[in-house]
């Protein structure tokens, strides 16, 4: 078994794709429209993909507050927050940190429908 996707409701697909594939740098790997017009856009890496629902005759408020976050593995934690702030000036949550104990550096953005994004690179 392995995870295949996760996915999450969006207001606007544009900005979307804007702060996931143009700014953060993530592939838009394949489409499709569903029953009742939804537009379903997945996009990833090699391993896992978000699915991004949108749906442009329902007005819903997206409450991403009910979820943690999601986390992307990146070269460069520094590098791609410059870039992310550059491009689409999100919220930063949490500046670039290194946890030396996990050998991690990390940071924290918000997308554009305030879902958490973590930014991930493991440290040699």
């Amino acid at each position: 078994m392995d995870v295949i996707h996760t996915a999450l409701w969006v207001s606007d697909l544009e900005r979307t794709r804007g702060f996931y594939v143009d700014a953060l740098g993530l592939t838009e790997n394949w489409s499709f429209t569903g029953d009742g017009g939804v537009e379903n856009v997945y996009i990833g890496g090699e391993n896992a993909e978000f699915q991004f629902k949108y749906d442009p005759e329902d007005d819903r408020d997206i409450d991403a507050g009910t979820m943690a976050h999601v986390a992307v593995g990146v070269d460069s934690t520094d590098e791609t927050v410059e870039r992310l702030v550059e491009r689409v000036d999100p919220p930063i949550r949490t500046a670039p940190t290194t946890m030396d104990e996990l050998g991690l550096r990390v940071a924290f953005v918000e997308d554009p429908d305030g879902y958490v994004v973590e930014l991930v690179e493991e440290l040699e």
